[in-house]
């Protein structure tokens, strides 16, 4: 892994890596388009994790867990338990990302936040309050995920429609992590892909105050 210095200025990233991870970046898994016949490797999930690992959480919680279905005897586990609609989908994708947020995620902090007792902000949190941190803290994580196989050159198909509570019983059993979403992940056939479609404008979504 390259480390930069902290003294060294950023710059912008040139347009190529911008339009490869923002604006030529696809969904894929939909009805409409279909994956490639490639698969995705074990080293190559490791990849995608060691990279999305590094993205800012709050107090470097770090809540996201992620359980990578990739053999055919998973995706048979995962496959009754995804909407009609998602199950092809699913199933032919290389890879799928169950995205989970571990509600005990401060445990863990005595370690990924050692400058001060960041575990005592969290051990008499409400558990509904918990789920509110996780969520959004991992939910971030997810987000680097879709970014992290991008830029590796993988594509992603990030979805719901599934039985949350039976995926946790499934994959998530003996812990306090929750599924988030999913994630498909490999190579779409950009062939079969349907007209993009748009964004809001700067003015029609934002504004400087």
């Amino acid at each position: 892994m390259s480390t930069q210095s902290t003294t060294t200025q950023n710059t912008p990233i040139a347009d190529p890596a911008l339009d490869q991870l923002f604006r030529h970046a696809r969904t894929f898994g939909f009805a409409h388009d279909t994956w490639l016949d490639r698969p995705v490797s074990d080293d190559q999930l490791r990849q995608v994790w060691e990279l999305a690992k590094w993205g800012p959480t709050s107090a470097n919680m770090s809540p996201m867990r992620v359980v990578w279905v990739r053999s055919p005897q998973a995706k048979a586990r995962l496959a009754p338990l995804l909407d009609d609609g998602n199950r092809v989908r699913t199933v032919e994708a290389p890879a799928t990302a169950i995205v989970g947020m571990d509600l005990a995620f401060f445990e863990k902090l005595p370690y990924l936040f050692p400058h001060t007792d960041a575990k005592s902000w969290f051990d008499a949190k409400p558990q509904d309050e918990l789920h509110t941190i996780a969520l959004r803290n991992g939910s971030l994580q997810g987000a680097y995920l879709i970014l992290a196989a991008r830029a590796l050159g993988l594509d992603t198909g990030p979805m719901s429609g599934f039985d949350n509570a039976a995926v946790d019983r499934e994959f998530f059993a003996g812990t306090r992590v929750k599924s988030n979403f999913l994630c498909n992940i490999g190579y779409g056939n950009r062939a079969s892909l349907m007209p993009r479609s748009p964004r809001l404008s700067f003015d029609e979504a934002c504004a400087v105050v």
